[in-house]
Order: structure tokens, then C-alpha cells, then sequence
């Protein structure tokens, strides 16, 4: 089930972020394995937004969570994580729709998001869900504000890309 996340969930939140992190150390990106997770004044802001959304377990324990925000009038991903125990069940899909369905309820046209461009569990899982790269051309100037402060992040020591995809399905 997903909802709305609480102030309650924001640490659970973090824990997720740090054991989702720790795939990365397979492919050699300790760094981003050790990168902190969102603060929880930062989380909290997401939270107070009503742009935060877990996937709960039966016990209403988050399990997952996407994070969004609007970049250039669309509704951008900034973070959706799945706890190593519950991936590949479908779960960051889910959250991706809902986050979908979010941006549509408020007039937006394209979801977007930035990712790495050869992890498997990003851009390449983003493309089996409809996402396409957008081209650094035709970036909207927040997102390539976004952008850039991941290239001074040092996130760009691999490839990423922005990514888009319409809020309404194609038929």
C-alpha cells in the first residue's frame, strides 16, 4: 500500500536510503553508497509538502519512498529508494505512478528525473518504464541548475542523464 509519508516515518526513510544505498558498492561506487541520506529537516519539508509517499508493509511500516518536487513545472523524482529486502516486487513502480498520477492532478505535463546512465536500477529500469534521456539541450533552466549541482556533487564520476516521460500514459 503506499501513502502519504509522516513525520513519524522520516528516519525509517533514512535507513532505507543507506541499505538501498549499498548496491552501489558493487559496481565500485562506494561514495555513493556512502552518501548521506536526505536530513530529516530536509525530508520534513517533503513531508509538510504532501511530495513524499511510502510503500508500507501489512504493519504500515515503510518499506519504500519516492520524494518529489517541481522542476520546471514538471513533476520531478528527486529520490525514490526500495529497502534491499523488498526490491524487485514492483514497489518503485508503483511509487513512480503515484508520484505520475500527483504531477497530472496539478497541471503538470512530463515526470523527469536524473539518474545514472549504466546502473541497472536506474536509467535502464527508467526506459523499461516509459522514461526517455532528455537531451542537455532541451533542459529547462532548473533542471540544469539540478544538474550542474550534481556535477559538483562529483556525481558525475559516471555518466547521468535527465530523463522525462509524460503524465498521461500513451494509448
Amino acid at each position: 500500500m503506499i501513502r502519504l509519508a509522516h513525520a513519524d516515518d522520516l528516519l525509517i526513510l533514512q535507513d532505507i536510503e543507506r541499505a538501498a544505498g549499498e548496491a552501489f558498492r558493487s559496481l565500485g561506487m562506494d561514495s555513493v553508497a556512502d552518501d548521506e541520506p536526505f536530513s530529516v529537516g530536509e525530508l520534513s519539508a517533503y513531508v509538510s509538502g504532501g511530495r513524499a509517499w511510502v510503500y508500507v508493509d501489512g504493519l504500515d511500516y515503510p518499506v519504500a519512498y519516492l520524494l518529489a518536487d517541481v522542476v520546471d513545472g514538471n513533476g520531478h523524482v528527486e529520490q525514490v529508494s526500495v529497502h534491499p529486502d523488498y526490491a524487485h516486487q514492483g514497489l518503485g513502480r508503483e511509487l513512480l505512478h503515484a508520484a505520475r498520477v500527483w504531477a497530472r492532478g496539478h497541471g503538470m505535463q512530463r515526470q523527469t528525473l536524473s539518474t545514472f546512465r549504466d546502473v541497472p536500477w536506474n536509467a535502464p529500469y527508467y526506459r523499461r518504464l516509459g522514461f526517455e534521456v532528455l537531451d542537455a539541450g532541451t533542459w529547462g533552466p532548473e533542471l540544469a541548475r539540478l544538474m550542474e549541482h550534481e556535477a559538483e556533487l562529483g556525481l558525475t564520476r559516471w555518466p547521468r542523464v535527465a530523463m522525462w516521460r509524460p503524465v498521461v500514459p500513451p494509448k
